[in-house]
């Protein structure tokens, strides 16, 4: 099921960028890549929470792949990426994170 990939400014992403700080990989894809079942629960994370961290694993090609194909089929925006650790944003319908205006 994929969205409508929301338009973000750089203020927007730098505000989010420093709201991850803090925030705990929940959705880990391991060598066997992006499954329906991950997918599924990436899904989940981004309706419940609006900004997750994923942990990604493989290499920095494959890393880039998995990043591009979650926001492809989620609609996400990728915040930022940090070693294996990939951030991403998607407004919910009713949003819990208010986004820093242009």
């Amino acid at each position: 099921m994929a969205h409508q990939s929301n338009e973000i400014t750089d203020k927007q992403i730098i505000f989010l960028r420093k709201s991850c700080h803090h925030i705990k990989p929940i959705v880990s894809v391991g060598n066997a890549g992006l499954s329906e079942n991950v997918m599924s629960e990436i899904e989940l994370a981004l309706e419940h929470h609006e900004l997750v961290k994923l942990k990604l694993a493989g290499n920095s090609e494959e890393r880039k792949g998995y990043s591009d194909t979650i926001v492809k089929k989620t609609g996400a925006v990728l915040v930022q990426t940090i070693g294996h650790t990939a951030s991403f944003y998607r407004e919910a319908d009713k949003p819990k994170i208010t986004l820093p205006k242009i």
